[in-house]
């Protein structure tokens, strides 16, 4: 098939395949649309940053953003204004001044800190409820009718959790990108930088504990079990601890983003293979790191380093417990619905396969059982193009230029704030130059590994092959990868920057990784490879 790639609205667009691969599902299409603009408009407003939104939009079935400004959004100069001009309207115009009134506000207060806390001891736990009131619904139990209901209701759990996502990450990138924004001040790199913060996400390894634990439990009984019965056979507590750790993480979408990834529960070979290979995560003290880099900064601005960076550690785990909590659990408790409603359109012959309700709209899919279309042709169509639109190389940006006004003629909060946000772009691999290099990238890590290659088009093909100890090659991880990235000996991804979600799983975890290394899909599945973190390069050794 043939695409037209058109930029979606005035301005320019950037590709982001690091959350959305290509082929995205009507659904998910637009739980981003209707969702990341409200949540980051809301954030940017609290914080000051002088923005209207990051927009999302699809283009056959690729997801591309744009950084909305925050006057005439939509008539985007085709040059900057000039600096006179900008810096009397940034202290002029209404929205401007109140913007950096907020700022200056938002610097000093630290609101960040109080969501950290909130997250802690509200939002978590009213997550954690509504997600399991949903998936203790048998879905298979309901009629037609109330399955209908049941998808309506959690089409509306995910958008408004999916809103409420986009929220949480300003005020966790905010003070992650102030104290890397502020490092670089001292000339202290990223690189240098982002070590620091180990240890402080104990939500990423917290998995990897409740299968080691597993694993002793296992281990008592003497014999190695082949299946998830025979180690809910192995004991009772061996029993009670697989259930909770799956009641808890068998829901969620654990190999993408999309509604068409699997979840945990639908990988039980992994399951049994991360328990078998589990063991206690690595122990890491980052007090001696940050106590270097306090060395390195001016003694008068210690105090504040060290505010910066006891920001930046408070909000680490709600930065990384908030997509599994705000996306993956619904959308794998949506994807379970779907997949039952699947399963009832194969019945009346109205699809060949369960896993085309996939390709049913939101408006479709709720009433889909009692209505006459979309029929089993239409649903089939839908898949054969979502699945050829996901093998089209895309153009990493749509749209003319949109020249960047220069932040130096803005009020000092909002060029930090702009400086801010443009950190944590980069360095989550959102914008930036593509590495020269096909296999370098951002390195996590200082120990080299040797292993073998495993790596597909799909997160899904590497896991099913993937035995303890191979290099787990993808494009991009999800926060909900930590589920089976115990059995990994290194992570190479294409997509991503050291703030990536890679990046984190792979220090949190102490696996040694190279992120953002394009070329890293065309190393050759069964080749032997070095992870070099030192170097953020990938070598082979043998194809």
């Amino acid at each position: 098939m043939t695409d037209t790639f058109t930029a979606p609205g005035p301005g320019r667009w950037a590709i982001d395949r690091s959350h959305f691969a290509g082929g995205t599902t009507p659904i998910c299409e637009w739980l981003m649309e209707q969702s990341m603009e409200p949540g980051m408009r809301r954030v940017f407003a609290e914080l000051g940053v002088p923005a209207d939104a990051l927009r999302a939009r699809f283009v056959n079935g690729f997801m591309y953003t744009r950084l909305r400004p925050l006057v005439r959004p939509d008539n985007p100069p085709s040059k900057p204004p000039p600096d006179f001009v900008l810096r009397v309207a940034s202290r002029v115009h209404p929205e401007f001044r109140r913007r950096a009134k907020t700022a200056t506000t938002v610097l000093h207060d630290r609101p960040w800190v109080d969501v950290a806390q909130q997250w802690t001891s509200e939002i978590k736990p009213g997550l954690e409820a509504a997600n399991a009131r949903f998936q203790d619904v048998d879905v298979a139990a309901l009629d037609d009718e109330e399955l209908g209901r049941h998808v309506a209701d959690l089409l509306a759990h995910c958008r408004t959790n999916a809103e409420l996502h986009f929220w949480l990450h300003g005020h966790d990138l905010g003070p992650l990108a102030r104290y890397l924004y502020c490092c670089q001040g001292w000339g202290i790199s990223a690189d240098d930088a982002l070590p620091a913060l180990a240890g402080a996400s104990p939500s990423t390894s917290e998995p990897l504990r409740q299968l080691a634990l597993l694993r002793q439990m296992v281990s008592a009984g003497g014999a190695t079990p082949a299946s998830l019965d025979d180690v809910r056979n192995a004991s009772p507590e061996a029993a009670a601890a697989l259930d909770a750790y799956l009641a808890r993480r068998g829901q969620v979408i654990v190999t993408r983003y999309d509604l068409d990834g699997l979840t945990l529960s639908e990988l039980p070979g992994v399951v049994l293979v991360s328990i078998l290979d589990a063991s206690e995560p690595v122990e890491v003290d980052a007090a001696p790191v940050a106590a270097a880099l306090r060395e390195r900064v001016p003694v008068e601005d210690r105090p504040t380093f060290d505010t910066v960076m006891g920001d930046a550690r408070a909000v680490m785990d709600m930065r990384d417990d908030n997509g599994p909590l705000t996306y993956e659990w619904p959308a794998g408790l949506l994807r379970r619905a779907l997949l039952e409603v699947g399963r009832r359109l194969v019945a009346q012959g109205r699809a060949e396969h369960p896993e085309q309700a996939l390709e049913l709209t939101p408006a479709e899919a709720p009433a889909v059982l009692t209505a006459s279309t979309p029929d089993r042709a239409e649903l089939a169509r839908r898949a054969t193009e979502r699945a050829a639109r996901a093998q089209v190389t895309p153009p990493d940006v749509l749209g003319p230029e949109e020249p960047a006004p220069p932040i130096d003629v803005l009020p000092s909060s909002l060029a930090q704030m702009v400086s801010m946000v443009q950190v944590a772009l980069a360095q989550m691999g959102m914008i930036g130059d593509r590495q020269v290099d096909p296999l370098q990238g951002a390195g996590v890590g200082t120990e080299s590994y040797e292993g073998r290659v495993r790596v597909a088009s799909s997160p899904e093909e590497a896991i099913d092959t993937m035995e303890p100890g191979d290099v787990l090659v993808v494009r991009a991880t999800s926060p909900a990868f930590n589920a089976v990235l115990a059995i990994a000996g290194a992570v190479v991804t294409a997509e991503g920057g050291p703030l990536s979600h890679a990046a984190v799983l792979a220090r949190e975890l102490g696996i040694p990784a190279v992120v953002g290394a394009p070329g890293a899909l065309d190393l050759t599945d069964g080749a032997t490879v070095v992870v070099d973190p030192q170097r953020g390069a990938v070598r082979v050794l043998t194809a």
